[in-house]
């Protein structure tokens, strides 16, 4: 029976364009598509293996008329959609009081800055949550730690009871094959809302 639900913030609660943001910044130097390198080296700070500095470093060594605060001002394209009925569904989850509800991000530190500053309910939707874990603190201070086997040791809890609702296959496919319940949603066409209207097996 599950009796925690971990949700993965990215997408199922609000929908982050990386590479939209990127390309944003960096139109004014005619780039279309972001170089291999550009790709790998995002992946590295999304997944937390480098830091904020480093990141804005990066950009601005390979692109020097590209300010930091360029970079830093057009996170602003990336909030595409923080829809309020879904702090409202957790609020109302939360008072239910049948599940320990986690959240985990790959959401780092300029996203976080941005979001606290820019949604009003953002400590609402916070605190609708028992643990809130970004990724890339723990990968900071851990490189090889799992983030899926960093939560079950730190809540004490087994993967079975767990489900866990993202919306990449990748991170579906680690979870489950950790022994966790999983639901892949598709942020496009099925709402994070729509948990207990369909797949009801899940909590069984």
């Amino acid at each position: 029976m599950v009796k925690t639900i971990i949700f993965d913030f990215g997408n199922v609660f609000i929908n982050l364009d990386i590479e939209g943001a990127l390309l944003h910044a960096l139109k004014t130097f005619n780039i279309e598509s972001l170089s291999n390198e550009m790709t790998a080296f995002n992946n590295l700070y999304e997944q937390g293996l480098i830091s904020t500095d480093e990141f804005l470093e990066f950009y601005t060594e390979n692109f020097p008329k590209l300010s930091k605060e360029d970079l830093i001002e057009v996170w602003n394209f990336m909030l595409k959609d923080f829809p309020k009925h879904r702090l409202e569904f957790l609020q109302n989850l939360k008072k239910e009081n049948k599940y320990k509800l986690i959240l985990l991000s790959n959401t780092n530190a300029l996203h976080i800055k941005w979001i606290k500053e820019n949604i009003p309910f953002y400590e609402d939707f916070k605190n609708c949550f028992n643990a809130f874990y970004l990724s890339h603190e723990i990968h900071l201070v851990k490189p090889n730690n799992n983030i899926f086997e960093f939560v079950l040791n730190e809540n004490n809890l087994k993967a079975k009871a767990c489900l866990f609702i993202d919306d990449n296959k990748d991170n579906i496919n680690t979870a489950e094959s950790l022994g966790f319940k999983t639901w892949h949603i598709n942020p496009n066409t099925e709402d994070v809302v729509n948990l207990f209207n369909t797949k009801n097996h899940l909590f069984d």
